[in-house]
Order: structure tokens, then C-alpha cells, then sequence
């Protein structure tokens, strides 16, 4: 998973830092919520990770932010034991989840496992819309006027992309990791052949919605005019 962390404190955060690449996550760090503002419009994160307390915008301005702007990424606030008020604010702002600091990294590590967890039971077993397309996770089907089946990784090409449409465009790198990393067959020359079987097949079934970007990136989704 890539995940964003935004703590101001340099020692705390480089902790945070090396315990979760060792697990193999991709992390961002930041030091204040303005910057972290600036990087989930610009990146797409599977996590976030907010301190309350932070200079320029706080933990709490910064999630309202983001959710004001229709950005759906899971959220974890960090909040000292006395913030008591603090927790049900971020909780009330749009946070998914806290924890208290001092932080163990062990309960991170386990809630960051069952996010996992989450994500892997949740593919395959769900609808999701966007525009007038109905894209149908377990039947590998998406439909508009008509409907068409899709192979695995188009459904992960297009569930990727309807999840990320009201975010920033998606970079090419993004897509393969999401998509293709965990396939050896495939290298990121793939990611612009299966844009391209993609589009074509909403086009095909008559969607008001399209792919944008050209080969390279970044890719994003938009709803075209009838």
C-alpha cells in the first residue's frame, strides 16, 4: 500500500518512516497538513496518516479539506491520550480511525494489516458506479446501455480509476503497482495497452464516461457529454 504520513515531529516521523517501509509499504512523509493537502491532490494514497496537532493546518483542518473535496481515502489520526474532545472531532471531520500517541508501532502495523485485509475481501464482491457505468467487481462485468465482460486486470484497471476519479490524475507508475506489480508477466508497458482495451470497451457499450490521458500519463476518469 502507499501511505501518506504527516507528522511534524522529525523523529517520530522517521520512526514511522523505517518501521513501515520494512514492511514493505511506500511511504510519503510531510510535516504540516498544507503539505499534505497538496500531496493527496496531486498523488493517490491508500492510507493517510494525521497527526491532530501540526503547524500551517492541523490534522483536523487538513482531513475536513480533503473530504470537502470528495476524497475518500481511509484516514488514521494520531491524537495524544488528553485530546479526548480532539478524537471525536477528527472522527466527526471525517477520520475512519485514531490512535494514540505514544504511538505503538505494533497496533499500527496490525490495523495497517487488517486495512489489507479489507481491501483484498472487498475486490471482487461489490458494485461501483460512475456517470452512467456500472462497474460490477464479481461478475467482471461493466455496464451502461449495454454491458461487457472484462478480464481481471481491466477490472482492476477501471475499479482503480473510478475510485481515484475525484482525486488528482493518476500517474502511470500508480496504475502498474496497483494493477500489475503482483504479475510477473506484465511490466508497465502493459498499463497503456489495457487504457486503451478499456476505453474501447466503454465505448462500446454507449458509457457517458471516459479515460482521460495519453500514453505515459497521467490517466484519469471523467463523465463526457452525452
Amino acid at each position: 500500500m502507499k501511505i501518506l504520513i504527516a507528522e511534524d515531529e522529525q523523529a517520530l516521523c522517521r520512526a514511522y518512516m523505517v518501521a513501515l517501509e520494512r514492511q514493505g509499504y511506500e511511504v510519503t512523509a510531510v510535516a504540516n497538513g498544507q503539505e499534505a493537502l497538496d500531496l493527496a491532490e496531486s498523488h493517490a494514497f491508500d492510507v493517510m496518516i494525521f497527526d491532530i496537532m501540526m503547524p500551517i493546518k492541523t490534522g483536523l483542518e487538513a482531513v475536513q479539506e480533503l473530504r470537502a473535496r470528495g476524497n475518500s481515502t481511509y484516514i488514521i489520526m494520531l491524537t495524544a491520550m488528553s485530546e479526548i474532545d480532539e478524537r471525536v472531532n477528527g472522527l466527526d471531520t471525517g477520520a475512519d480511525d485514531y490512535l494514540t500517541k505514544p504511538l505503538s508501532l505494533k497496533e499500527l502495523m496490525a490495523r495497517l494489516r487488517s486495512l489489507e485485509r479489507r481491501f483484498d475481501t472487498n475486490f471482487g464482491s461489490k458494485e461501483i458506479n460512475f456517470g452512467n457505468i456500472t462497474l460490477n467487481v464479481r461478475e467482471q462485468e461493466v455496464s451502461a446501455h449495454s454491458s461487457m465482460r472484462l478480464n481481471a486486470n481491466e477490472v482492476k484497471l477501471l475499479e482503480y480509476l473510478i475510485l481515484n476519479a475525484q482525486h488528482a490524475p493518476v500517474t502511470h507508475e500508480d496504475v502498474y503497482e496497483h494493477v500489475f506489480a503482483n504479475n510477473e508477466d506484465k511490466d508497465a508497458g502493459y498499463v497503456w495497452i489495457y487504457i486503451s482495451y478499456v476505453k474501447n470497451k466503454l465505448k462500446a457499450i454507449g458509457a457517458q464516461v471516459r479515460i482521460t490521458g495519453e500514453d505515459g500519463g497521467p490517466y484519469g476518469l471523467e463523465i463526457a457529454d452525452a
